[in-house]
């Protein structure tokens, strides 16, 4: 699966903003506020790139549907199902 990011990038300090309640029921159930972080915004960065990809090669994919539904594929040669 391709990376969006560099896993092995060092760590950089960042202050933000959150919840004070969030925050301190967190902290009691003693969750990794980093490691959280970094992993919804991995998501979210993966999320925003593929939409990105889709609309940028919108056209080719119709064109490449286009060429589908009117050649077949190659592989119809050789398909059971």
């Amino acid at each position: 699966m391709p990376q969006f990011y560099d896993e092995t990038a060092s760590k950089k300090s960042a202050n933000l903003s959150i919840n004070s309640d969030l925050l301190k029921k967190a902290r009691s159930l003693k969750i990794n506020l980093s490691a959280t972080l970094e992993h919804a915004l991995a998501l979210k960065v993966k999320q925003a790139a593929r939409k990105t990809w889709l609309r940028e090669n919108k056209k080719a994919l119709k064109a490449l549907n286009e060429l589908a539904d009117k050649n077949g594929l190659f592989s119809d040669l050789y398909r059971k199902f």
